[in-house]
């Protein structure tokens, strides 16, 4: 099993801690997260079209959202962390409009909507944080509107790789070591880039001493030529 997330470094503990107060010990109190469920590999969390159930922080694991064109295909719009939360776009439309699969096997802390609501009415401060991650969203898809239409293959990937490490870093894991849950296929998808460019482009920032791989573990030798790149 991963190791999971501490409370401070979880996407939801401004949510527990406006409810709970600041110095309440997190991992006694539980008043919003109301379940915790262990995905495998590969099991959906929610579907397209499905009623908004609940907000999902990630304790340990991994998920990917993606949705479906119009012609079947998927395309995936986000690669989900340790300590990151799901879900909380869907208010919007009370109904999930993408769908989220675990990578690995993956703790999820389950916050339900009819809850969080019931205290964001009684707590202003709690939709100030929800507004946040909600920021944070936009920023993600902002960024990769940018990669899909500005950056060639090398610099997709250098933005890739780094823009993981800031957010294991903001989560006190290691920003220059961890693991790629996802496959190339999946990087390829995310990016707008054949499989066997994103293995290309791999080898070759390999090959140059950016990077060192071994299976699903890569770690970043060289942040500020990989900088460098990824600004083109």
């Amino acid at each position: 099993m991963c190791s999971p997330v501490t409370c401070k470094d979880c996407g939801i503990y401004g949510l527990c801690r406006e409810v709970n107060g600041p110095d309440v010990d997190l991992r006694l109190l539980e008043t919003i997260v109301r379940n915790r469920k262990v995905f495998k590999r590969g099991e959906l969390l929610y579907r397209i079209g499905e009623p908004l159930r609940a907000v999902y922080a990630i304790r340990c694991g991994s998920i990917k959202s993606y949705v479906l064109t119009n012609d079947g295909r998927v395309q995936i719009t986000g690669f989900h962390i340790t300590g990151e939360v799901l879900g909380l776009g869907a208010i919007v439309t009370n109904q999930y409009m993408s769908e989220a699969r675990a990578l690995e096997t993956t703790m999820v802390c389950e916050v339900p909507i009819d809850v969080l609501e019931a205290y964001s009415a009684e707590v202003p401060s709690i939709r100030q944080q929800m507004l946040k991650i909600l920021s944070q969203e936009i920023l993600d898809n902002q960024e990769l509107m940018l990669l899909l239409g500005k950056k060639n293959a090398d610099e997709r990937l250098a933005t890739f790789l780094l823009s993981l490490s800031r957010r294991f870093q903001k989560r006190s894991y290691s920003p220059s070591q961890f693991n790629l849950s996802m496959s190339r296929s999946d990087i390829g998808n995310y990016l707008g880039m054949a499989e066997e460019t994103v293995c290309r482009v791999f080898t070759r920032f390999q090959d140059d001493g950016l990077i060192a791989t071994e299976r699903r573990r890569v770690q970043l030798l060289d942040q500020d030529r990989l900088t460098s790149i990824a600004r083109g």
